[in-house]
């Protein structure tokens, strides 16, 4: 190991952009398969990882929603969710903002309650085991439409005890933010936290109308904020974060090679920007991985990376006391600095 990966590693970190569905290793879906008495249509876990590569965003989401289908009862999200927390303990990783996708699961028959009681037994696990604290953000599928995510706002409220936010994920392109103005309004004054999924593959516009619109307090991706320099402005004068997750950009083509992606830019233009990992089964690596690759390929100082640490603390909803805490943590982390 590198004396740079012992340092990354090393660092605490947030988590603030993780879909729990796409963190289902191939092992994992094979063996959930077996136990549900479910056929998938690949020979071998080696023929599934092949899969694992996609032309665009709308390639990955197809099969990403064909393997969710293993996932049937509240034991298995529970496996999935533990699977994730303890490789997450393993990289440095303190605190997690996780996301689900509660239509995914309604849509097959399987009960909001299992997917809450599965996810949250392994949160609570890794809150005792590891000190690992965390918020549930329950996303909606805005290709299903608004009438979809307000019915599913409705059947979330009904556990709002286990629920800290709502987010907007999936297909970008045609379903502006803007068609999901009133379920945002609903959440905002239910006291939901708001995130949205803006600007990965659609355009600058989207991120305006998050913020504007659906008064999100953080934005995910919102890399085509350079496409509007005024918005590039505006994210750094008002410090709104964007979780940005590099690899995923590689892999779905939003940059051609980690060279090429404009993290480091925003950075140096004073924008509150996190690393984080998306969908880490599907796109080679979790949120270490990630660091590592912008720091390679973007060649990031050490105090870069740890003011991206710092950043993901900043940005995240942890009560103001427990994030000003983390923060001063990161700043003082000096043990095994490289030189």
């Amino acid at each position: 190991m590198s004396s740079m990966e012992a340092f990354i590693r090393g660092l605490p970190k947030a988590e603030l952009h993780l879909h729990i569905e796409g963190t289902l290793e191939p092992e994992l879906a094979f063996d959930l398969a077996q136990k549900n008495g479910i056929v998938l249509p690949y020979a071998g876990v080696e023929q599934l990882r092949q899969a694992y590569r996609f032309t665009n965003l709308q390639s990955f989401l197809d099969l990403y929603y064909a393997a969710t289908d293993v996932l049937r009862g509240a034991e298995d999200f529970e496996a999935l969710t533990r699977a994730y927390l303890q490789r997450a303990h393993e990289q440095g990783v303190v605190h997690v903002e996780l996301f689900f996708d509660p239509q995914v699961h309604m849509a097959r028959g399987v009960a909001l309650e299992e997917v809450l009681t599965g996810i949250t037994c392994a949160l609570d696990a890794a809150a005792h085991a590891y000190g690992i604290t965390h918020r549930l953000i329950a996303c909606f599928i805005r290709n299903l439409g608004s009438e979809a995510a307000m019915h599913t706002l409705n059947a979330l409220l009904a556990h709002r005890t286990a629920i800290d936010g709502v987010g907007l994920d999936s297909t970008e392109y045609g379903y502006p933010p803007s068609l999901f103005a009133a379920v945002f309004a609903r959440a905002r004054a239910a006291g939901l936290h708001r995130v949205a999924h803006a600007g990965e593959e659609g355009p600058a516009a989207y991120i305006n109308e998050a913020l504007d619109l659906l008064q999100v307090q953080r934005v995910d991706h919102g890399v085509r904020c350079e496409d509007d320099p005024a918005l590039v402005q505006r994210l750094a004068r008002e410090r709104i974060p964007l979780t940005v997750c590099p690899l995923s950009n590689v892999r779905l083509k939003v940059f051609d090679r980690i060279e090429s992606h404009n993290l480091k830019r925003l950075l140096d233009a004073g924008l509150c920007v996190t690393v984080n990992s998306d969908d880490p089964a599907y796109f080679g690596g979790y949120v270490l991985e990630n660091y590592l690759a912008v720091q390679q390929g973007l060649d990031l100082t050490a105090d870069q990376a740890r003011q991206l640490a710092r950043n993901s603390f900043e940005a995240s909803f942890m009560a103001p006391q427990e994030r000003d805490g983390w923060m001063a943590r990161v700043d003082r982390y000096q043990a095994i600095t490289p030189r």
